[in-house]
């Protein structure tokens, strides 16, 4: 007789009581703080409950607006009063009050009240401002410097100096606030008085200007004076008046943009402590003269000349040098609209690990690690000399300078890739600077950036030491979310590759890699996406990546393979559009700010773009199905694009479906739920060997596309059978490609089968991640196999596993609503001892610590107020279970887990020895 399982679990002593402290904490506007940037109409508010209490609920709040402070302190809400609202929500409250003025700034502040009745404190305060609202609320111009655009291509690669701007004004005492709106293309650097304005760097982010253009808002009351002041303008060339380089010998990014010579356009407005308001506007009457960066490019690197100076051009006075009108302009035809996602800054200055003299006469630095951004050096030498530094992500032998791998477009003599007229041969990453000879000076490239690890210093007078040069790592300004530790230190090594990896590409565009191509591809996106976000917070950025889809979709309904579109197609399906699987980024990044910020007005606005996306790529079908894409890239296994293009076409349909249901668009659901149905049943009778479980030809890859999208129910374990048979031929290395990485570790997880996810990542010799570190990698490298001459060493592509980290190894899971309902389910590898992190989601960090002593699990989770969860404890069936709360509600056994039920509140569950009375 089989004898009846059970668990019992013993509540340790704890106290579970209503306390002071439940607060609304973290109060964000269109998810940023306090900002100053907002054109939306009806802007989002969201806030986290707080409590150090466990089961804690919102089940009412209360939200205040007012135009003014006074009126806000004494509880009145002048702009908008929900009155009490029945509702446990915290993100994503629209506004809904009386109409937004332009330059305006809003306070608010919000209550709540808990599940028995009792009312917080009102939150600190907080604001919002207002920027334009209309374009119509624009004054200013587009000036330029008056020169013309080059006509021949090999004319752009001459030495052209970047313009500088200035303007005079004089401003009263009793300043209350002065704002300045900005955008300068390519880039620019804003100056009041002398000093930068803000510490933003390659501003502004990347658009396709003939749809959008962004503008950055700065509050600078604290450096405009009483009396005389100049506001001053330093241009480059950034993307939007690029180089004709052919990038592969054939893509010409002048071909696709709309680009033009620098321009600025520019408002400084100024109000005083009367309300009066006085603006200073870029036109004609602003002055212009020739700067010393002559030559600037995202690609090949900047030139500065010391010599050509202007002494005082951004300061009051009389500045030396020859200054004219500048030169109203007409600027690109896209909308301004305010900058909402991180800006680009420095996030690091990084010493150099070892810098030696090589046989040649230069110096060679070294960073010690990969990364993007630039070096700034010092130096002493007589007028005219010019040091070059030149990049590059590795070293030959003979310790010279290999820059292969981060040329541009794979611009080189070695593989007689040509860039066009006027191109250079090899079109390495270089940046040069010629002294003016007074002193010692420092040089910092402004309007470029690089990969690298290397540099190599030419014609440096002296002997260069490490205190000479520095590294300057730049990335958006991404908010850290996640963190992860275990005592695996080869997976902890890999988290800290990865997330270089990452902060290197992250540039205004999610990009491939910040040295060859520093391009938005949308396939990375869909094979890295959750990882970027378990890391750090990508709600804004995310948002502008899917402008960017939108702003480059084809009339015909088209996405492009990259976005902003640089016009590279490789295996489109027609009407300039992308791959199947590159296409799908539009929809997947939105589906992702949906489950993981709760952000439908996302998709409820891009609705209609993505109906006639679907519908588009509807048309293009053969026999119901796609036989071309790239498909499961940079697998080592012969790869199956038919197979591949299909299933991606059947996840553009299911994402419709789904969106149509959460908009409540209930015809559309059924069509697209039908639809994607039809394409299902399709792929399995034509790419399904029937009673094998073989999908495609039969690969690793094959095999983790099939089981992810669960195309056939009835085939699973066969299916998966198959695959690990896979992963055994090849002794448990990987084969796959950038998407089926990331789907094998999704598939093992939801079959319970980490263990084998561990095999894969633990494996130190080729091909694998282990190898990777092994040989050296201090980031991702864009291929398998060792990149010495060709692939980059600096590609976030292969990132899937810190997904696997968060979603397998923590286990936490949404299970609904944004992390409303969570799960969270570790599933240790044989291996590991133990793995501690958490996850700041967007209503509150959720952390999952765990360990294993003597073969019984510890667990320790912590849930934030105003959610629940469902915990998943590891062990076996009839083992008892400790737990610290009686509000730990036992569920029942399965497969290997302990499952409760928790409100919010933080609880630690302990497997206890099996009693030596036990049966």
């Amino acid at each position: 007789m089989r004898r009846i399982s059970f668990i019992l679990y013993f509540i340790l002593p704890a106290m579970c009581i209503m306390a002071g402290n439940f607060k609304p904490s973290r109060l964000r506007c269109e998810y940023l703080s306090n900002p100053i940037c907002i054109s939306e109409r009806h802007p989002q508010f969201s806030w986290i409950v707080s409590s150090d209490d466990n089961e804690v609920w919102q089940s009412n709040y209360e939200l205040l607006i007012s135009d003014n402070l006074s009126s806000l302190r004494k509880g009145e809400g002048n702009m908008w009063n929900t009155g009490i609202v029945n509702s446990d929500e915290s993100i994503q409250i629209t506004y809904e009050g009386k109409p937004l003025k332009p330059f305006t700034r809003y306070y608010w502040k919000v209550r709540l009240r808990n599940q028995v009745g009792k009312w917080s404190d009102w939150s600190e305060i907080a604001w919002f401002e207002t920027t334009m609202l209309d374009e119509a609320d624009w004054k200013a111009d587009w000036i330029g410097d008056g020169s013309q655009q080059f006509v021949r291509d090999e004319d752009f690669y001459k030495e052209d100096p970047m313009p500088l701007f200035r303007k005079e004004f004089s401003a009263s005492n009793g300043i209350r606030s002065a704002r300045l709106y900005v955008s300068g293309l390519g880039y620019y650097e804003a100056y009041m008085n002398g000093k930068k304005v803000g510490d933003h760097v390659l501003d502004p982010g990347w658009t396709a200007h003939r749809q959008q253009v962004l503008y950055s808002v700065y509050d600078v009351t604290s450096m405009v004076a009483k009396g005389r002041n100049v506001l001053a303008f330093m241009l480059g060339n950034g993307w939007y008046n690029p180089l004709p380089i052919r990038l592969f010998g054939t893509y010409n990014l002048r071909d696709v943009q709309q680009t033009g010579r620098p321009i600025v356009k520019a408002e400084l407005r100024i109000e005083d402590k009367n309300g009066r308001v006085s603006r200073i506007l870029t036109d004609a009457t602003w002055k212009v003269s020739p700067g010393p960066i002559v030559r600037n490019n995202v690609y090949l690197g900047e030139k500065y000349d010391a010599r050509l100076e202007v002494e005082g051009w951004n300061r009051v006075g009389t500045p030396r040098g020859t200054w004219r009108s500048a030169v109203k302009k007409q600027g690109p035809s896209g909308s301004m609209t305010p900058q909402m996602q991180p800006p680009v800054k420095i996030i690091e200055r990084i010493s150099p690990f070892s810098v030696w003299k090589t046989s040649s006469g230069t110096y060679m630095v070294d960073m010690g690690v990969n990364f993007a951004g630039v070096a700034s050096i010092k130096v002493k030498g007589e007028k005219g000399r010019t040091i070059s530094m030149r990049y590059g992500e590795n070293i030959h032998p003979d310790s010279t300078l290999n820059w292969l791998t981060t040329t541009a477009g794979h611009i080189k003599s070695m593989w007689n890739m040509q860039g066009g007229p006027g191109a250079p041969k090899d079109a390495y990453q270089e940046d040069k600077y010629v002294l003016k000879g007074i002193g010692e000076e420092v040089y910092t490239p402004k309007f470029t950036f690089h990969g690298f690890r290397y540099v190599e210093v030419f014609n440096y007078p002296g002997t260069l030491s490490a205190d000479d040069i520095t590294g300057i790592r730049l990335s958006a300004d991404l908010e850290r979310t996640g963190f992860f530790e275990c005592s695996d230190s080869l997976y902890n090594r890999l988290h800290e590759v990865t997330l270089r990896t990452f902060r290197s590409n992250v540039f205004s565009v999610q990009s491939d890699c910040p040295g060859r191509e520093k391009m938005g591809y949308g396939g990375d996106m869909v094979a890295t996406a959750e990882s970027f976000i378990y890391n750090f917070d990508m709600a804004q950025f995310y948002r502008k990546t899917v402008k960017d889809f939108i702003n480059d979709q084809s009339p015909a309904g088209g996405m492009p393979e990259i976005a902003p579109n640089t016009g590279i197609i490789i295996n489109g399906i027609g009407d300039g559009s992308g791959p199947l699987g590159w296409q799908l980024a539009f929809p997947f990044v939105q589906k992702q700010l949906y489950d993981f910020y709760g952000d439908k007005r996302i998709i409820e606005r891009c609705y209609d773009s993505f109906t006639k996306q679907v519908e588009f790529i509807n048309s293009k079908t053969v026999d119901g199905l796609f036989h071309w894409d790239i498909g499961d890239h940079v697998a080592l296994d012969t790869k199956d694009d038919a197979f591949a293009a299909s299933c991606f076409y059947y996840e553009h349909v299911r994402i419709i479906a789904y969106f149509a249901e959460v908009l409540g668009r209930k015809d559309d659901a059924i069509r697209y739920e039908k639809l994607a149905e039809d394409i299902r049943q399709r792929i399995v009778k034509v790419h399904l060997l029937s009673g094998t479980g073989r999908y495609g030809n039969g690969t690793q890859g094959t095999q983790a596309f099939g089981l992810y999208y669960n195309l056939s129910e009835e085939n699973k374990k066969a299916a998966f059978d198959w695959l690990v048979k896979e992963y055994e031929r090849h002794d448990w290395h990987v084969a796959t490609g950038i998407f089926s990485c990331k789907m094998a570790f999704d598939v093992f997880r939801t079959l319970g089968r980490n263990d084998l996810a561990g095999r894969l990542v633990s494996n130190i010799d080729y091909p694998g991640w282990g190898y990777m570190l092994e040989q050296g990698a201090t980031t991702l490298w864009e291929s398998w196999e060792y990149p010495e001459n060709g692939s980059s060493q600096n590609h976030p592509m292969f990132g899937s596993t810190e997904e696997w980290f968060f979603r397998s190894l923590l286990g936490i899971n949404s299970l609904s609503d944004a992390f409303k309902k969570i799960e969270i389910k570790p599933q240790p590898t044989n291996d590991l001892k133990w793995a501690k992190g958490s996850y700041s989601s967007i209503r509150g960090q959720i952390s999952s610590d765990w360990s294993i002593e003597d073969g019984l699990m510890r667990l320790s989770v912590s849930i934030p107020a105003n959610t629940s969860a469902i915990v998943y404890v590891p062990s076996l069936e009839g083992q008892m279970v400790e737990t610290t709360s009686s509000l730990s509600r036992f569920l029942y056994w399965k497969d290997g887990y302990s499952v409760f039920e928790v409100p919010s509140g933080t609880y630690t569950f302990r497997v206890k020895p099996p009693s030596p009375h036990d049966p």
